[in-house]
């Protein structure tokens, strides 16, 4: 007769193997249960199990049963949170997997609260509230396991959990969220246990907020069972210390004077001896000062925890640093606290803290108890709406003890190191994070307030007060340059956890905020470099950029200060750092507007800059208007300003060419360029925007050898006054390449390309937006030369990767490359990807230009090539007629694109049976191509081998032959024998002309 679960097995003649599962906080209990099934003869593997919420839940539960024997579930409400997992996933595992070899497995519950419905395929056995005795009967009952009469001896019986320590001091309720940290405790709990006797000392280290206190307490509670006592001893207040530390001896009975030297004697002593209690653990949370340190650090059989901001207990117990959470630890945590944000959202709110538990639990408060999105949370923090101080409107508020901590160490370094108070109060008036105090010693000539001069004076004084910061967790070294270098005072940064700032500016008067912050103005006016347009000084500017909000500077109305925000507005815009230069721009429109008038130059810069930013990020009609507005207000003013009104013709001219209004733009831009010239001279900077802007202009008017002879003229003049290596040059040696380029000179423009791009990486790194540009640039260059097929593919293919990951896909620049590669893809054969491109940069530059827009209409071309290429010919047909017609009512007739278009068409023409009139398109284009780009262009030369075909078709075979023969010896001669173009048309196929989408 089959035997049923639960009533009763021959444990001894047949002895199993159980895996007891249980989640780290309940290790106490895991513990318990493998020693009372080792006792009763059974085999037990304990393991903890917090499965990664990126692999599903049924591999997981899969890797479990591939252990032998039983899997024993320990189980509460908490189980069910690992991970966290999306609402019903662990459902659908009990009622699908788990019930599938609902044999393999069983369960004990431990929790009075309601679990999953689903559980009940488990069985589990509640073990809430019992007795030891009823517990071990109730757990082997649901095993069907029998008891022994006389159950195996242990060496050292395990404490069941419910049963605290004989001696159970003070130590805080356990936090029922306490998240993550297994390996910590474990690793904790093995440096305890390794220790030499008389030498079971560690101090937990880290700033205040890391989660130390909290760490101690878990570990109080989860291996309480192995200690007989357990006292916990608050060690911000030296008298309180000494005072908790001596109720010891009463706890113990032990025989003491009243004096609290003579009961701090007898309780070391007591502790040393291991009598009445060998199995102790003594915590001293909070234990900052260490005077002391002889008289009340205990030793003997037992462990003490220490828990520290102070580096120095490193000279006398072992050292575990406390890292801040895994980023796995802090979104499972914030996802637990607040079910309604996403996996990617509670990563984002992880970042913005540095995965600190503190502010990550004030944050979980907010989110969670208020229902807050997770944007509109991170809006307020980073405009500095919330702080990590902040208390919730419900829900858990800031811990008074954390705040009454800090307010003790403060108050000990006022006494100790007021120094140390200045450098930390200054410290608040710049960002979180990164903060460039060396500035202080750089720029003594900044003004500094007299009580803050000895900053930049007295460098021991200043050593030190860093050191004591550094040495108390509060303030961590850092430093700039590379590895390994020597540092001086002037080029030292901190860093300086948001958590602390908050905490030191609740604690810092509103007078000494005000005076610091004035103070850190001054620093960084004296910082700035002076020239945002040297990617040298990049460097600089990202390191004073953080700090211009927090610091009061734009607000103010220093124009020594003003000019420094404008530069490191500048610095955004040249360095591509768009989206943080948009926000700063109306940053300090909202803040200047209400002091600096609209037409004072401070605000006249400030609007071309955020012109030239609106622009590189694709508002061109946002930043028309802008320019537009000032341009009014500028020519209604009493006093006209000529210079003003130039520079913002400028920017609108720039506008202009990308709205597609290319002849009123580039009439704008002689006017700009001329009027440059007159008032300033031909070397001044603005002259040679002009000029190149020009260049810019006359390529998009299809005047490619107009544009390549100023091109030459610009760039000479910039590397004669400004070198090489400036950042406007090389954008000068690149409109140089793409110039010859368009003139069909392929192997001179690869040839100036390709230096260009080293010196663009050189200078600007790979992956700046112009060199970025640069390489695409050569990318086209390689592709037109025709001998780096094999290594164009990939490499395009990268560069889209790249220009995706700094752009995004909607970006003018990556569209732009989106259609190069497309068409590349077409050429060699991948019609489906092809296809999917051009689509998409098609539909994205209607989106971002609107239909009637040049460059929106001559996509219609590449979509025909597509279409024409799949065999859709009438389709193909009609956008190249749609393209042509568009282009020609913008462009006028004679205008290259327009002409590409017309070559297309003509194609489509023939290839759909209307050989007459491809025959008189072909020969209207060849004469106007021939007069606007030359005999022995390679668009000219297509056109030539086009209508020979179409003649052909025509039975005008004659006029046809002498066409294609003078066609390919011009090809031959320009192109090489080998070259594509030459190749297609020596095999009489159709040449075509793809669109390249160029904004400018």
């Amino acid at each position: 007769m089959a035997e049923q679960r639960g009533t009763g097995r021959d444990s001894a003649a047949a002895p199993e193997h159980f895996l007891v599962v249980f989640p780290g906080y309940h290790r106490s209990w895991a513990a318990w249960i493998a020693q009372c099934l080792e006792r009763h003869g059974h085999r037990a593997t304990q393991q903890r199990w917090d499965p990664p919420r990126e692999v599903p839940l049924e591999d997981s539960l899969g890797d479990l049963l591939l252990s032998s024997g039983r899997v024993l579930l320990v189980l509460n409400d908490w189980f069910f949170e690992l991970g966290p997992r999306p609402a019903g996933e662990w459902n659908d595992a009990l009622r699908g997997f788990v019930a599938a070899h609902a044999d393999r497995f069983a369960a004990v519950n431990l929790t009075n609260r309601p679990l999953l419905p689903a559980t009940a395929v488990l069985e589990p056995a509640s073990l809430w509230g019992l007795s030891e005795e009823a517990a071990e009967e109730r757990l082997l009952s649901r095993l069907g396991l029998e008891r022994r009469r006389t159950p195996r001896s242990v060496p050292t019986r395990l404490r069941y959990p419910e049963t605290r320590a004989e001696v159970w001091g003070e130590v805080p309720r356990r936090n029922p969220r306490f998240t993550g940290r297994d390996d910590l405790l474990t690793d904790l709990h093995q440096r305890l246990s390794d220790a030499e006797r008389g030498a079971s000392a560690c101090t937990l280290l880290g700033m205040s907020g890391i989660g130390k206190t909290q760490l101690a307490a878990e570990y109080a509670h989860r291996f309480s069972p192995d200690y007989d006592m357990v006292w916990w001893i608050n060690s911000d207040d030296r008298n309180i210390q000494r005072d908790r530390f001596g109720e010891l001896a009463v706890e113990l009975g032990l025989r003491s004077g009243s004096e609290p030297g003579e009961r701090i004697r007898a309780v070391r002593d007591a502790l040393r001896r291991g009598e009445p209690h060998a199995r102790w653990l003594l915590i001293f949370d909070g234990w900052d000062d260490t005077e002391g340190i002889n008289t009340l650090l205990p030793q003997g059989s037992g462990h003490v925890l220490v828990t520290s901001r102070n580096r120095g207990w490193s000279e006398h117990t072992d050292i575990l640093e406390i890292p801040a959470f895994l980023r796995a630890e802090s979104t499972g945590y914030l996802m637990r606290r607040a079910p309604h944000i996403t996996s990617d959202q509670a990563d984002e709110v992880a970042v913005e803290f540095g995965d600190v538990p503190l502010p990550l639990v004030q944050a979980a408060s907010w989110l969670g108890e208020s229902g807050m999105e997770v944007p509109e949370y991170l809006r307020m923090v980073r405009e500095r709406k919330l702080t990590t101080v902040d208390e919730p409107a419900t829900g858990e508020g800031f811990p008074q003890s954390s705040m009454t901590s800090w307010s003790i160490l403060l108050n000990r370094l006022r006494r100790s190191q007021p120094q140390a108070i200045d450098v930390l109060s200054l410290s608040t008036s710049f960002a979180p994070g990164r903060i460039p105090l060396g500035l202080i010693r750089a720029y003594p000539q900044a003004e500094l307030p007299e009580e803050l001069r000895w900053m930049a004076t007295d460098l021991p004084a200043w050593t030190r007060a860093l050191d004591t910061l550094v040495n108390y967790s509060v303030l961590t070294r850092e430093t700039r340059g590379p590895a390994g270098a020597e540092m001086g005072p002037h080029q030292e940064s901190v860093h300086m956890h948001r958590l602390v700032h908050d905490i030191v500016s609740k604690l810092t008067s509103e007078d000494s905020r005000a005076t610091h912050r004035k103070a850190v103005r001054s620093l960084l006016a004296e910082a700035d470099p002076g020239n945002p347009l040297d990617s040298r000084n990049w460097p600089r500017y990202a390191e004073l950029l953080p700090h211009l909000e927090p610091s009061g500077a734009l607000d103010s109305t220093r124009p020594r200060v003003q000019e420094a925000v404008l530069n490191c507005l500048r610095y955004c815009f040249r360095s591509g750092e768009y989206n943080g230069g948009l926000k700063l721009a109306q940053q300090i429109r909202d803040r200047w507007s209400r002091t600096v008038e609209p037409l004072a130059q401070p605000m006249l810069d400030l609007t071309t800059q955020e012109s030239n930013i609106l622009r590189a990020s694709g508002r061109f009609r946002d930043a028309y208007e802008l320019d537009d507005g000032v341009l009014t207000r500028l020519q209604a003013a009493p006093e006209r300003s000529e210079l003003g009104e130039l520079s913002t013709k400028s920017a609108m001219a720039n506008s202009l060419r990308h709205l597609g209004r290319y002849e009123e733009a580039h009439t704008l831009q002689r006017e700009v360029h001329d009027g440059n010239n007159r008032l300033l001279g031909p070397d001044e900077a603005p002259t040679l925007i002009a000029r190149h802007n020009l260049g810019v202009g006359l390529r998009l008017l299809g005047k490619y050898a107009e544009a390549y002879e100023l091109d030459l003229e610009t760039l000479a003049l910039r590397e004669s006054l400004l070198r090489a290596r400036h950042i406007s040059t090389l954008n000068s040696g690149s409109a140089v390449g793409h110039d010859l380029r368009l003139l069909g000179r392929y192997r001179d423009a690869l040839s100036r390309q390709e230096p260009i791009v080293r010196l663009h990486v050189q200078v600007l790194g790979p992956l700046h937006p112009q060199t970025l540009e640069a390489r695409a640039q050569l990318a086209m260059c390689r592709r037109r030369e025709g001998g780096h097929t094999q290594d164009v593919g990939p490499s395009m293919a990268s560069l889209l990767e790249q220009l995706v990951q700094l752009h995004g896909r909607e970006h003018y620049r990556t569209l732009s490359f989106l259609t190069n590669y497309g068409n590349f893809l077409r050429e060699h054969g991948d019609l489906s990807q092809s296809r999917d491109l051009i689509a998409e940069a098609e539909a994205g530059y209607r989106a971002l230009l609107g239909p009637a827009h040049p460059v929106a209409t001559g996509m219609l071309s590449n979509t025909g090539l597509v279409m024409q290429a799949a065999g859709e010919r009438a389709e193909a047909m009609s956008m190249f007629e749609s393209a042509l017609a568009g282009l020609t009512a913008t462009l006028g007739p004679d205008h290259p694109w327009v002409l590409g278009c017309a070559l297309n068409a003509a194609s489509a023409r023939n290839f759909n049976g209307r050989i007459a009139d491809a025959v008189d398109l072909s020969r209207d284009t060849l004469r106007r191509v021939r007069h606007s780009l030359g005999e022995e262009h390679p668009l000219t030369l297509s056109c030539q081998v086009a209508l020979s075909a179409d003649l052909r078709a025509a039975r005008e075979q004659e006029e046809a032959g002498k066409l294609e023969e003078d066609g390919l010896l011009s090809l031959t001669r320009t192109l090489g024998a080998q070259h594509p173009h030459t190749i297609s048309a020596r095999q009489r196929t159709r040449p075509y002309w793809d669109f390249e989408a160029y904004l400018g």
